[in-house]
């Protein structure tokens, strides 16, 4: 036993796309938070739970902070927003290839107002000269009075310990909050909805990736098959987009099913019969009692 456990919540948040949900899943081991090279992935607060003989850490992996376009994009900001009051440390993850842009500028005269420690953490180091990375800490240093500025390599795992070794050593003194084997606070439903919009992010172009959602409507293990049957609908705004997602004679939405059951098998250590079909809900996106059915609430939050 040691003599303090230390816990407390720790908010990740940057621009869309710069690998806060590849940070996520290398830190807790398994995958929660789905990733793509789409903006705006990630479009609920997702809790990852990571614990250790000494310690557990609560990352909090919000959506990507950005100007919103439509009441989707309003309840995501919202949600991060609200996120960097409710935590004991702030990650703001940045793009090393990119550089600073002006979404960055956004973000950071949010954090201007948060009270707890805020580090910059680069990731993407595996992908620039290191004699790069010197003028853009220094630019950085000169905008915001960071805790420390972590550069890392989400995807490699370079220096993400050290990165947790900090992380540890600011969080307070507290009660473990979850069981040592859970790895997020998000029900079943939630994860899976998102392994089957991960598959249609990564196989769709243009229009699609942001104009869809899925609802899981029934899931029924089934004892005498040992198998657990789940039906999901796959919401779009547009007949041609549903067109898209089924594809020729059924291929695209028929890969998709492949594809999120064998997430969805490890997830659950079971074997998985899943349905899927496509709705077109016309500009679901602007409709408030839409995004609740959803599950975008903002009173959640």
């Amino acid at each position: 036993m040691t003599e303090s456990f230390k816990s407390g919540f720790v908010a990740i948040v940057g621009r869309p796309n710069v690998g806060k949900s590849t940070f996520m899943n290398r830190v807790i081991g398994e995958k929660i938070a789905i990733m793509s090279d789409k903006p705006q992935t990630t479009r609920n607060k997702i809790q990852g739970v990571m614990t250790d003989k000494d310690s557990q850490v609560i990352f909090i992996d919000t959506p990507g902070i950005h100007k919103p376009k439509h009441k989707l994009g309003d309840f995501m900001v919202n949600v991060a927003e609200s996120t960097l009051n409710e935590v004991d440390a702030v990650l703001f993850m940045i793009n090393a290839e990119e550089g600073y842009g002006r979404g960055d500028q956004f973000i950071m005269d949010r954090l201007q107002r948060v009270n707890q420690p805020v580090y910059l953490v680069i990731n993407k180091i595996d992908k620039v000269h290191p004699d790069k990375l010197l003028p853009l800490i220094e630019q950085y240093k000169e905008m915001v009075d960071f805790e420390e500025i972590i550069p890392i390599s989400a995807l490699e795992g370079n220096n993400v310990d050290h990165l947790l070794g900090v992380l540890k050593q600011q969080l307070p003194e507290g009660p473990q909050f979850y069981p040592e084997d859970q790895i997020t606070d998000h029900p079943e439903r939630f994860v899976i909805s998102e392994f089957i919009r991960e598959k249609v992010l990564h196989l769709t172009r243009e229009e699609i990736p942001h104009s869809i959602a899925v609802v899981i409507e029934g899931i029924e293990p089934r004892e005498d098959s040992n198998a657990v049957f789940i039906q999901a609908a796959i919401i779009v705004e547009r007949k041609s987009q549903k067109g898209i997602i089924i594809g020729k004679q059924g291929s695209m939405l028929k890969e998709v099913g492949t594809r999120a059951r064998k997430d969805i098998e490890a997830l659950l250590g079971s074997k998985v019969y899943l349905e899927l079909w496509v709705k077109v809900q016309k500009d679901w996106r602007n409709r408030q009692i839409q995004l609740n059915d959803f599950g975008y609430h903002d009173d959640e939050y």
